[in-house]
């Protein structure tokens, strides 16, 4: 029995006990996390750099590649360093930051996936009101109220979690930080608290998942009105991958938390946090190139500008040599 005043470190769920394995975990994890930097990045770069791009949607769609940089970035070196060296520990305070950062970033993703609904919402449905509705400065503020939002959510969450007594050793059935799996260490009646704050977290999240169906569903009706194949394909086009990432982003999370306990067991609960932590952040920039036609000409054309540059400075280093 231990309290949380004597606890300097958790340990980690492992991902395999072999030797073998933890390398090929290692491996794999690496190679999801540079596609996630890699596809992530270009979008942030391509967006920065094109002015055509600078529109309510796109500038939206920057924020989302940067939350997602940052979440994948929290869990996913953590255990690739300690497959890589062959250990589980993690220290309080490295804990206390993981869980912070998670929380921060995971309510700043579902924020953003909730405003971007709203803002293919006004496009399509209300498109002469568009430029009035998600002006530059309104769009400002929608984003720093995402940020906001999940910066509070963090504090609040992880105030209360860490605040509370621990006394049931300090092993964590998850490879990262995660709040559920703290509170199983809890000793004390207090952490009713925080699951008080979970419910009120859990209640307004679903009402963004309401709002966002919501939307959808007029956005559909309008869609179907339009006379043109071509309108309505472009309408598609720029609703279907912020649908798809929803979609992604809300199954896998409310599968990992609303689960009977029966179907329960370590390796399930370890298949399930990878998809709701590691994938959507590797995968969006992948289900956002794929239909939006702007997002991949800008990106063509700053590809090719990239290496017409790089070609001509290997010319002009020859020719000065």
């Amino acid at each position: 029995m231990t309290n949380s005043s004597s606890i300097t470190q958790f340990l980690l769920l492992a991902f395999a006990d072999r030797r073998e394995l933890q390398l090929l975990h290692f491996w794999l994890f690496l190679g999801i996390y540079l596609a996630a930097l890699l596809g992530n990045g270009l979008i942030i770069t391509t967006i920065a750099c094109d002015h055509h791009l600078h529109t309510p949607m796109y500038f939206f769609l920057l924020n989302l590649s940067l939350v997602d940089l940052g979440s994948i970035s929290t869990t996913i070196p953590k255990s690739m360093t300690n497959s890589l060296w062959d250990t589980r520990a993690i220290s309080y305070l490295g804990c206390a930051a993981q869980v912070f950062f998670v929380l921060f970033l995971f309510g700043a993703e579902y924020s953003f996936l909730t405003i971007m609904a709203y803002d293919r919402y006004v496009a399509i449905c209300k498109p002469l009101h568009y430029g009035t509705l998600l002006g530059s400065r309104a769009c400002v503020h929608m984003a720093a109220a995402a940020w906001g939002t999940g910066f509070l959510n963090a504090v609040l969450h992880s105030a209360n979690t860490f605040s509370l007594p621990l006394c049931q050793g300090n092993v964590l059935d998850q490879f990262f930080c995660e709040i559920p799996h703290i509170l199983k260490l809890s000793c004390s009646h207090s952490y009713l608290r925080e699951l008080g704050l979970i419910m009120f977290s859990s209640c307004l999240a679903f009402g963004c998942f309401v709002f966002i169906v919501v939307s959808y569903v007029q956005i559909f009706r309008a869609v179907l009105r339009i006379p043109s194949e071509q309108g309505r394909h472009k309408a598609f086009s720029t609703c279907l991958p912020h649908l798809a990432v929803v979609s992604l982003f809300v199954s896998t999370a409310m599968f990992a938390y609303l689960k009977p306990p029966s179907m329960s067991s370590p390796s399930l609960d370890l298949v399930v946090s990878v998809l709701y932590s590691v994938v959507p952040p590797a995968l969006n920039p992948l289900i956002y190139s794929m239909r939006n036609q702007e997002l991949k000409d800008a990106l063509r054309k700053m590809m090719t500008g990239s290496f017409s540059e790089a070609i001509k400075g290997l010319f002009s280093s020859a020719q000065c040599s």
